[in-house]
């Protein structure tokens, strides 16, 4: 199915094929594989048109599997793990490529990355046209947004951006993110809220998603799966993803938007 119109995209999803090599101590080894051709089903049973795929952080730098993904479909978009010194050249050509940004994943780290370290990357991700995606804890947020601001990079957050939940909407982390949301600098993907609250967390991510609509907009919003749902699998559907969407995001209007205008042009879907 071709579905060259971009109408309604999961920003946030996996490939994954079990004899990869797997190099980080923090994973253990999926027991399948999880292929593009099983997301584009399920993109076609859910009315869901095209992907960004996010490389698994266990595969380190290969980007090999996404990029065969790409390559496969004109569906799919992709962010990769890249070793910061990547040259500006090799960042241009992976954009032709389909990729349209790079991760930092720096959540529940032993010690927080300097991010200062980073501005270099940062500075070759703008002119590329890259965007940074940053899987981080909320309460790091405060410590790492200005520099991240300073750099013009466009920067998209994981999760919710994974909120304290002791604190909530009030929290420092969540309220520097509104900041930067409200002016156009940050956007934020719905998605996954079981990575930063184990148990209850349908209340909580309601709450957060409505605090962000009535603070920001919905185009500073996007949705994703997170399938496989790695780790947290068990009574998971695809079906049921979009579903949580319609709970946190009432609005029809608003949830098009979340689905389709916004991350077509955040992402590069519309060319």
């Amino acid at each position: 199915m071709s579905h060259p119109t971009p109408t309604a995209i999961d920003c946030h999803a996996h490939v994954i094929a079990k004899d990869r090599p797997i190099i980080s101590h923090r994973h253990q080894p999926p027991e399948r594989d999880y292929t593009a051709a099983e997301l584009l089903a399920h993109f076609d049973s859910a009315g869901i048109t095209h992907g960004l795929l996010t490389a698994p952080s266990y595969y380190r730098y290969d980007n090999s599997l996404l990029l065969e993904a790409l390559a496969a479909s004109n569906r799919l978009r992709g962010t990769v793990n890249l070793d910061p010194a990547t040259p500006l050249e090799e960042l241009v050509a992976l954009r032709a490529l389909g990729v349209c940004g790079v991760r930092l994943n720096w959540y529940r780290l032993p010690a927080l990355p300097d991010i200062r370290e980073q501005q270099d990357l940062m500075a070759r991700l703008r002119d590329a046209r890259l965007h940074l995606e940053l899987f981080i804890e909320g309460r790091h947020l405060p410590e790492v947004l200005p520099t991240i601001e300073a750099s013009g990079v466009t920067l998209v957050l994981d999760h919710f951006g994974c909120p304290d939940p002791n604190g909530g909407v009030r929290s420092a982390g969540f309220v520097a993110m509104l900041d930067l949301m409200n002016r156009g600098r940050a956007w934020v993907k719905l998605s996954a809220p079981y990575r930063f609250q184990r148990e209850g967390f349908g209340n909580l991510a309601r709450q957060y998603a409505g605090a962000m609509l009535a603070s920001a907009g919905p185009q500073q919003l996007v949705w994703a799966s997170d399938w496989p749902w790695g780790g947290h699998d068990e009574g998971m559907t695809y079906r049921g993803c979009l579903d949580w969407l319609t709970d946190w995001v009432p609005d029809a209007a608003q949830r098009q938007i979340i689905l389709s205008e916004t991350p077509v042009s955040l992402f590069g879907f519309n060319g």
